[in-house]
């Protein structure tokens, strides 16, 4: 499962092609080192992922992540394996950048019947853009300024799509864009979220097409087209009404489609 990375190969980006031998461990290294016979040059087997290029364990990073993905935070892992805190935050950035390449690859041509749209809030997007330092990654990440926006198949619990921005029509649409890069072709699923009115404006834009309207009247000038959302498009919204933060009633809105159309998904 391995291939030539190397820009200036023939061979690079193809597998299974028997080009590559393996060339032992170099300085009793725990990774394998290969060499293309075609190019001549040498990768290690770990090339290309987040293993690459650190001197700490696999083991050691491996436990980090975990307790990372359970809620544990940054400081507080630091100290339990004893690690910097910000060595803990590149890995976790460069798992992100990982999985996120990951998901791209395999997440695509999806047959969905339902997909829950939200936001919730963290702060990676800056630390990875170099937007600001890794000491103030670390302030903010317990603060929780940015929103981090999902949409959610609830039935298999998949996450589709998750990206980083604020809350304003712009991610709205980026998010739903990301959300039709995934579907098959002829796929509409039910969306749901909340009373965030910038979805509508996004689901339209993504899930419309023009109509012509009929003539009323033989003269006069000709009804300009327009932008409708397909007839398969089904829509609502569940807005949630709080009181010193606990949730005091709950109001289903039907956007586009009917309500039976949507009870009956």
């Amino acid at each position: 499962m391995h291939f030539c990375p190397h820009s200036d190969c023939d061979y690079r980006g193809w597998l299974g092609l028997n080009n590559l031998r393996a060339n032992g461990h170099p300085n009793g290294a725990p990774w394998r080192q290969f060499q293309c016979l075609s190019c001549l040059g040498y990768f290690p087997e770990h090339h290309g992922t987040i293993f690459h290029g650190k001197q700490a364990a696999v083991e050691l990073i491996v436990r980090v992540l975990a307790c990372l993905a359970e809620g544990l935070g940054i400081r507080a892992t630091a100290r339990v394996f004893e690690v910097a805190p910000h060595t803990v935050l590149q890995w976790l950035v460069e798992a992100a950048e990982q999985l996120r390449a990951f998901s791209a690859y395999f997440l695509c041509d999806l047959h969905l019947e339902q997909l829950q749209l939200d936001e919730l809030y963290a702060v990676l997007r800056d630390r990875k853009a170099g937007e600001i330092s890794d000491e103030e990654a670390l302030k903010r990440l317990e603060r929780s300024p940015y929103w981090v926006w999902t949409a959610m198949d609830p039935q298999s619990k998949l996450l589709v799509v998750v990206d980083v921005g604020s809350r304003t029509l712009a991610m709205a649409q980026r998010v739903v864009h990301q959300v039709t890069e995934v579907l098959a072709p002829s796929c509409v699923p039910l969306f749901l979220t909340d009373g965030l009115k910038d979805y509508a404006t996004a689901l339209l834009t993504h899930f419309g097409q023009w109509m012509h309207p009929e003539r009323r009247q033989e003269r006069g000038p000709t009804s300009k087209p327009r932008w409708i959302p397909l007839p398969e498009l089904l829509y609502a919204q569940v807005v949630k009404s709080y009181r010193r933060r606990r949730i005091v009633g709950v109001t289903h809105r039907v956007v586009f489609g009917t309500r039976l159309a949507i009870e009956q998904v």
